[in-house]
């Protein structure tokens, strides 16, 4: 494994500790409860990014005239700070609906009875989990099809990917892990670690460092591949037929949500064909509904995700954090 310097959000290792992580969400917080306004409002925890995610929100408020006072996370645990927050305050919510960027955490969340009973969440949209391969340093003819591959030798010291202890990257290795059976997938770990992997913070910095060639090849999602080709990087990306997974984003309402009303119309101005369109056209998400994809992907068994996710972190992190 090779761990970069601190530059463009890549950090020598992963030191985030409960007491961080409650300073942040609690100074996020505190700026959300303390805005100022008499309307309306409902309080969202977004894990979408939040410059596809604002604009949207505004038009909700707009449209409603309901103020959305935001807490977003972080690139480098995405998904996960918002998850655990939830978690924490089951006895006494503050957030109104979550917006997730993908599905584990929410599958997480309804386990331990986060969202309301009737109608508690649901899934929409999609996007993938691709190989990006720098242009000018690899041929598509050259390049890795297989997971496998990435252990190649060949491949040595070339390959970005984000910890896979958090985000998108994480439920793609853990829904590997049902695929291939624990020791397979556990031996597969160990030779990609072997191989010197660049362990970046999150998606879009494996693409921006593939697209610099600091990398030739990156493991990464549909979205942050788009935004590179935008910037005019010279990259492409390559599908992982039966290996790839799609990535829904989902919205759920809180049991006990504060503000029970505004949560439920900005839940259902999210699954709008309006803001999908709108993801979509944004390159955010590559379709309005999963079965719109023609591609091979993984079947995922949710709930044995969920009552495995323990065990597959923990190897997980004996693995990437030695």
């Amino acid at each position: 494994m090779v761990v970069l310097p601190s530059e463009d959000g890549v950090r020598p290792h992963l030191r985030f500790t409960s007491c961080a992580l409650t300073i942040a969400f609690g100074l996020a917080f505190l700026l959300v409860a303390c805005s100022g306004s008499d309307r309306p409002f409902v309080v969202a925890y977004v894990a979408q990014d939040q410059v596809y995610a604002e604009p949207i929100l505004r038009e909700f408020t707009r449209q409603s005239g309901i103020e959305v006072r935001t807490v977003f996370d972080s690139e480098a645990v995405k998904t996960v700070g918002l998850a655990n927050r939830l978690l924490a305050e089951r006895g006494h919510p503050q957030c109104d609906v979550f917006w997730g960027n993908e599905e584990l955490r929410t599958h997480q969340l309804a386990a331990q009875k986060v969202f309301r009973e009737n109608d508690p969440w649901r899934a929409m949209g999609y996007r993938s989990r691709r190989i990006v391969i720098n242009t000018n340093r690899l041929k598509a003819a050259d390049a890795p099809v297989k997971l496998h591959d990435l252990t190649n030798s060949t491949w040595r010291g070339k390959i970005a990917l984000a910890y896979p202890l958090f985000g998108t990257t994480a439920t793609h290795f853990m829904a590997l892990r049902q695929l291939w059976g624990d020791a397979r997938w556990f031996e597969w770990c160990k030779a990609l670690q072997a191989n010197q992997p660049l362990l970046i913070d999150g998606n879009s910095v494996v693409v921006k460092m593939v697209g610099r060639g600091e990398a030739w090849v990156g493991l990464t999602d549909s979205d942050d591949i788009a935004a590179g080709k935008r910037e005019g990087l010279p990259i492409e990306a390559l599908p992982l037929d039966g290996e790839s997974l799609l990535i829904p984003n989902t919205v759920g309402v809180i049991r006990n949500a504060p503000h029970p009303d505004a949560a439920q119309k900005l839940f259902e101005y999210l699954q709008s064909a309006e803001v999908l369109g709108q993801l979509v056209r944004a390159h955010a998400l590559e379709g309005q509904s999963a079965s719109e994809s023609g591609a091979a992907t993984l079947k995922v068994d949710w709930n044995g995700l969920v009552q495995d996710l323990d065990s597959a972190t923990a190897k997980l992190k004996e693995i990437f954090l030695r």
